[in-house]
């Protein structure tokens, strides 16, 4: 069984990352020349790669649900999302505020820096998450959804992936100390 993370970037993708190795999962994560190939249309590439993988998470996976789910009928996969839009949104931007202007920004989302484009960004992430979870809406058994800021972790990943309950607490990878004010209004 191969656990595919779906959850766009900056909703603790890495989090999901980390408690995948944990569980001995050999696993991937985003890289642009993979991002690259899936903006190219050239799934069969990646797909010779993601074989070499037990899990993945980030782009471009999160993007090719519905290839995988029919390339590997055995998979599950893991929604990750954030509290609400608005504070993913201002991850984006604090994300964006420290990498500067990004080809993988532009190739997903249309920008290289979310700023100025709110409302975009946020129908980009609700429709990214609905069409997820009315993609598997009739296999409920395969897809997890999860906000790591509302209190999930352990229990429920464990849960779904039938894996023993670490004795350790939940990684949080790449939290945020404190909110950029402004980028939610």
């Amino acid at each position: 069984m191969k656990p595919f993370g779906l959850g766009l970037n900056k909703t603790s993708t890495k989090t999901l990352g980390v408690c995948l190795q944990h569980f001995g999962y050999k696993h991937t994560t985003y890289n642009l020349d993979d991002l690259r190939t899936f903006s190219q249309g050239n799934l069969n590439h990646l797909l010779d790669k993601i074989k070499q993988y037990d899990s993945c998470e980030d782009w471009p996976w999160a993007l090719m649900y519905e290839f995988l789910d029919k390339q590997f009928p055995e998979a599950q996969f893991i929604l990750t999302k954030r509290k609400t839009p608005d504070i993913w949104f201002e991850s984006l931007c604090k994300h964006a505020d420290r990498t500067g202007p990004t080809e993988a920004r532009r190739l997903v989302y249309g920008y290289e820096m979310p700023h100025d484009y709110r409302q975009h960004h946020i129908d980009f992430y609700n429709a990214h998450n609905q069409k997820v979870v009315d993609y598997f809406k009739d296999r409920a058994d395969k897809l997890l959804v999860v906000c790591w800021e509302n209190g999930d972790g352990w229990r429920e990943l464990c849960q779904f992936l039938k894996q023993p309950q670490p004795n350790m607490p939940f990684p949080h990878i790449n939290k945020a100390r404190t909110a950029s004010p402004n980028l939610t209004s």
